[in-house]
């Protein structure tokens, strides 16, 4: 009996680490960060006969301890503002489940594994990697509580994922990945803003800013709609023929033009509706868009 209670114990105690693992390194969030480093790198290959498997894997693995490493460091730099918003309050560091000093060593190690295993893909890579942790841990997130404009420079190691599997692939940053990190760029603030919209009243309790104008009005839907005018233009770009070699055939831009006007309808419809409801069907709209988008730009590389 003894033997089975004890084995009971040791099955949850390592199913609680494992959902608090997942939790401080936002496993959702990082899983589809990974993704879009995924497709950069499948366009930066030549063809699909040449894929690197094992590149390919210390990407994705690599790539997740970056982004777990930036959360966990987050969550450490936010537990006092996390523990007065509901959505957060029941992480583990806020939540007590985690010490400081435990979260640390997870980012630490993290940090130090991810680097290595980019390093060894190539520097470039490892650097990108390593600016995007700085960016979102040292700049991004004590700016939250500062001004609206944190979401200007959150969008920066937000863009980076996409490009830096087209670096991983090649070893090179171009026109290339320059546009990818463009088409990213411009997708963060429509995704950021409505994400600020429906949740303003849980993060006004921490007083985190995340809307443009600091107030969920005309003017945060106008700039919603206008930004992601500017994400549609970038992400045509590539059919226009002076991005190197990353190119779209004339379908796969209508494809993206079409996508592009879908998530502009809900855009609008945020501007007319103003309501939180509103702004969370664009965020799940914005998830769809940039998934979407990527997949049509890898199929129409592999299969025109």
């Amino acid at each position: 009996m003894k033997t089975a209670l004890n084995a009971t114990h040791n099955t949850s105690s390592i199913k609680a680490i494992f959902t608090d693992f997942k939790e401080i390194t936002k496993a959702g969030l990082a899983v589809s960060v990974v993704f879009s480093s995924i497709a950069g790198f499948m366009l930066g290959v030549t063809d699909f006969k040449s894929l690197d498997w094992t590149t390919l894997i210390m990407l994705a693995v690599g790539g997740y301890c970056m982004v777990g490493a930036s959360n966990a460091f987050n969550q450490i730099i936010e537990k006092d503002l996390d523990s007065l918003m509901d959505r957060t309050k029941n992480r583990p560091v806020p939540s007590g489940r985690m010490s400081i000093a435990q979260a640390f060593i997870v980012a630490a190690v993290l940090t130090v594994f991810g680097l290595v295993i980019l390093y060894n893909i190539n520097p470039k890579t490892a650097m990108f990697g390593a600016i995007s942790i700085f960016l979102y841990t040292s700049v991004y997130t004590p700016l939250k509580t500062v001004t609206p404009l944190s979401v200007f420079v959150g969008a920066f190691p937000g863009a980076i994922p996409f490009m830096l599997g087209w670096v991983a692939a090649t070893g090179e940053f171009g026109i290339e990945a320059g546009t990818l990190f463009l088409i990213q760029f411009f997708w963060q603030f429509p995704h950021f803003w409505s994400i600020g919209w429906f949740l303003y009243d849980d993060y006004e309790k921490a007083g985190i800013f995340m809307l443009p104008s600091g107030k969920k009005n005309t003017t945060t839907a106008l700039q919603t709609i206008l930004y992601t005018v500017w994400m549609i233009v970038a992400s045509l770009l590539p059919a226009l023929g002076y991005t190197g070699q990353l190119f779209i055939s004339p379908i796969a831009a209508v494809l993206v033009f079409l996508l592009g006007l879908w998530m502009l309808f809900f855009a609008v419809k945020l501007y007319k509706l103003r309501t939180a409801k509103a702004a969370k069907t664009l965020m799940l709209v914005s998830v769809s868009y940039i998934t979407l988008l990527q997949l049509i730009y890898i199929f129409d590389k592999f299969i025109r």
